[in-house]
């Protein structure tokens, strides 16, 4: 397996803001625009280095970058739920859209802004897991300036097996969020494909770090475990509670639409039909059907 995981944000910094891993960032943005004329330089604007991770600790851990038509690019990985991260998203287009003008320079000079969120979590009401917001007219859709485009692939939503891979982002979710599977000599072949995967791959597998680094690493990667596990623990406590409460409150009283919503958060909490039915003493079919309608 990969000596570190690329989700924990100081290795997914050094993977991909590093000068000497420039293509393996291009080849990861291009995944994910999938446009017919690729990008094919950039500009790192705030480029990992052992300096800046002594002096500030990697404070600033998203990765900035201006390819040569001028299209400015602003990466992040976020490994832990946060609250709102959609605003979060926005705030970050907004900057660095602004943040392009200086002192008695035009608006003219402003250029297209792309953010790629990267989410060890679900954050939106979509099943696709990779989604793209622009500024479009309501009724007929056209786009007012291509200038602000956010997107958000989340991880958690990917569930395909290797043998359905097909795109080149494909790969790239399926490096992210299982690169712990795989190590340098045992690449699978339809992660292979793609040359800059099996180059990150490697450069995971055998990355050199300081003492310094080291530490910093260990120490992040046990606090997101720490803090996934309490997580996880307070979202159980509180499903138990809230089942609890909802079947007093909705079974008991007979209230229909209680009851159905209660079976959908069931449901989309991972439990079983099976189980929701000898829990709700409701017919099998019946909670199918519901099933069905989420």
């Amino acid at each position: 397996m990969c000596r570190l995981n690329p989700r924990v944000d100081f290795a997914f910094k050094k993977l991909f803001g590093s000068e000497e891993n420039k293509d393996i960032l291009i080849s990861f943005i291009n995944s994910v625009l999938d446009q017919d004329e690729p990008i094919t330089d950039l500009i790192l604007k705030n480029p990992y280095n052992a300096k800046n991770f002594k002096n500030d600790k990697l404070s600033i851990l998203d990765v900035k970058a201006v390819d040569t038509k001028g299209v400015w690019y602003n990466i992040e990985m976020q490994i832990t739920d946060q609250d709102y991260y959609d605003k979060r998203a926005l705030y970050y287009w907004a900057r660095l859209y602004t943040g392009q003008l200086e002192s008695g320079v035009n608006y003219d000079k402003l250029e297209k802004t792309i953010v790629i969120n990267v989410l060890n979590f679900n954050c939106l009401e979509e099943d696709d897991y990779h989604n793209i917001y622009q500024l479009l007219n309501r009724e007929s859709k056209e786009e007012l300036i291509d200038h602000l485009e956010i997107h958000f692939i989340e991880l958690e939503k990917y569930n395909k097996d290797l043998s359905e891979v097909q795109t080149a982002l494909d790969r790239w979710t399926e490096f992210l969020k299982r690169a712990d599977k795989y190590d340098k000599d045992k690449i699978p072949t339809q992660l292979a494909e793609l040359a800059s995967i099996e180059k990150a791959i490697k450069v995971l597998d055998t990355i050199g770090l300081t003492k310094e680094e080291r530490e910093a690493y260990e120490a992040r990667l046990k606090w997101l475990r720490d803090e996934e596990m309490a997580l996880k623990k307070a979202e159980r406590k509180g499903m138990e509670k809230g089942m609890e409460k909802g079947m007093e409150k909705g079974m008991e009283k007979g209230r229909e639409e209680e009851r159905k919503q209660l079976i959908i958060n069931m449901l989309k909490n991972g439990i079983s039909v099976e189980e929701i039915a000898k829990m709700t003493q409701l017919d099998k079919k019946e909670v199918e059907k519901i099933k069905k309608k989420i």
